[in-house]
């Protein structure tokens, strides 16, 4: 008989109302950093931490504004992203010793988005090793900070490095 492994945090999203308002104008609205997970505040883009992360210190950098395609933004927010996700990856390779990241966007749900009208850049830390014998075996992934720590830890380093 196979070992069964519990991965409870992963019940709150399965069930969750994935149609029910959109989690980027929800946080950027959000007076409560640390309930919405917000690291980061810029003018134009924000940070938040994924509420199912991948890893430990998995980041989201989101425009304020509800766009669905890259594209569609103008020039200040698009510089002002990069220049976030570039701040994201400098403070994550500095602080969490990763060793390698993984950027990426999806764009629509047939490419995977899991919030296809408003776009956000998924900063990954990964580690030489991360992919172990849980996920391969287990479709489970060992994340082993919590994400008030990990927001903890993440927030100051931001404003550390203010533009």
């Amino acid at each position: 008989m196979p070992e069964v492994l519990f991965a409870p945090w992963r019940y709150e999203y399965l069930v969750s109302d994935k149609k029910n308002g959109c989690i980027f104008c929800d946080a950027a609205a959000s007076r409560d950093d640390d309930g919405s997970l917000v690291v980061h505040r810029g003018r134009r883009v924000f940070v938040l931490l994924n509420r199912y992360p991948y890893t430990n210190g998995h980041v989201m950098v989101a425009p304020y504004a509800h766009t669905a395609w890259l594209s569609d933004s103008d020039g200040a927010t698009l510089s002002e992203l990069i220049e976030t996700v570039a701040r994201a990856q400098k403070i994550l390779v500095s602080h969490y010793r990763t060793d390698g990241l993984n950027v990426g966007i999806n764009f629509g749900s047939a490419a995977g988005a899991g919030v296809a009208d408003h776009y956000h850049v998924h900063v990954v830390p990964r580690w030489a090793g991360d992919t172990n014998f849980m996920t391969v075996a287990g479709d489970v992934r060992v994340v082993p900070e919590t994400l008030s720590d990990t927001r903890s830890r993440l927030a100051p380093l931001f404003a550390e490095t203010a533009a």
